[in-house]
C-alpha cells in the first residue's frame, strides 16, 4: 500500500506535490469515490484510481531536456489559453509534466518527465543541484554588488543561499552587462529579484545547465530524450 499522492505521481499523471492539490480539490477518485484526504493509502495494482474521472495507467518513466522559447508557459495547461511546454510534446504519448518552472519571459533549458518520484528528488530543497543562467542585465554590477549576490542578498526577509557569479562581457555603448549567475534555489522569479535588488534589473534571461545538463545544440523549441547515464548523473548530483 502506497499513499495516494505518491501512486498518482508515479503514474506519470503530475508531481507529487501537484497530485496532492488534486485530491484536495475532490479530482481524484478511488474505487468510483472522491477521496481528498492525503494520507489515504490505496494499491496501485488493486485499487482503481481515477483524475478527473480518468483512470491512471502505470508508464515506463520518460526523461526530457527541452530548450523553452520565451513566452510559453511552464506547465501542461494554461486557462489563458497561452502556448504551454507540453504543446511541443503532441506526439509522446506519456503524461509528462515540466520539473519546476521558467518564467514566462525567460527561455532555456526545462526537465520535463513522467516520473514523480525524479521530480520531487529534481525539486527538494535539501538536493542543491546547481540551475546556470546566463543574464543580459542593465548597467554594469560593481565588485561589491556581485559579492552581495555570491554571499547571498535579502530577498523580500529571506536570504538567498550563496551563488556562483561571473561577469562575461559588458557594453558600455548599450549600458549592459552578460553576467553568468548559478543558484541552487528555486523561488519565484529568483534570478530577477536578486539582479533588482542590487539596482541591475535583468533585460533578458536563459538557462544553459541544469546540474549536469546542457542545452547542447538544441534550438529554441526542440527537446530531446535523455540518455540514462544523464538521468543517474541527475540524480547523483542531488546532494541530501
Amino acid at each position: 500500500m502506497e499513499r495516494l499522492q505518491k501512486v498518482i505521481a508515479n503514474a506519470g499523471v503530475t508531481s507529487r506535490r501537484k497530485a496532492e492539490t488534486f485530491i484536495e480539490e475532490g479530482r481524484v477518485k478511488v474505487n468510483g469515490k472522491i477521496v481528498r484526504e492525503l494520507g489515504s493509502k490505496v494499491s496501485a495494482h488493486k485499487d482503481t484510481v481515477e483524475v478527473d474521472n480518468i483512470p491512471i495507467d502505470k508508464e515506463e518513466p520518460v526523461y526530457y531536456v527541452f530548450y523553452k522559447p520565451k513566452q510559453v508557459i511552464s506547465a501542461v495547461r494554461d486557462d489563458k489559453n497561452r502556448k504551454v511546454v507540453t504543446d511541443y510534446f503532441e506526439e509522446v504519448e506519456e503524461r509528462i509534466f515540466p520539473i519546476g518552472r521558467l518564467d514566462y519571459d525567460t527561455s532555456g533549458l526545462l526537465l520535463l518527465t513522467n516520473d514523480g518520484d525524479f521530480a520531487n528528488l529534481m525539486m527538494h530543497p535539501k538536493n542543491k543541484i546547481f540551475k546556470t543562467y546566463i543574464a543580459k542585465v542593465k548597467g554594469k554590477p560593481s565588485k561589491e554588488n556581485i559579492g552581495l549576490l555570491i554571499k547571498g542578498i535579502d530577498i523580500e526577509g529571506i536570504k538567498t543561499a550563496p551563488a556562483k557569479v561571473k561577469i562575461k562581457s559588458t557594453n558600455k555603448k548599450n549600458n549592459s552587462s552578460i553576467i553568468e549567475i548559478s543558484i541552487h534555489e528555486g523561488r519565484n522569479h529568483q534570478v530577477r529579484k536578486m539582479f533588482e535588488a542590487i539596482g541591475h534589473p535583468v533585460l533578458k534571461l536563459k538557462r544553459e545547465k541544469y546540474g549536469p545538463i546542457t542545452l547542447d545544440k538544441l534550438n529554441p523549441g526542440e527537446k530531446r530524450v535523455l540518455k540514462p547515464v544523464e538521468v543517474k548523473k541527475l540524480k547523483e548530483s542531488a546532494v541530501t
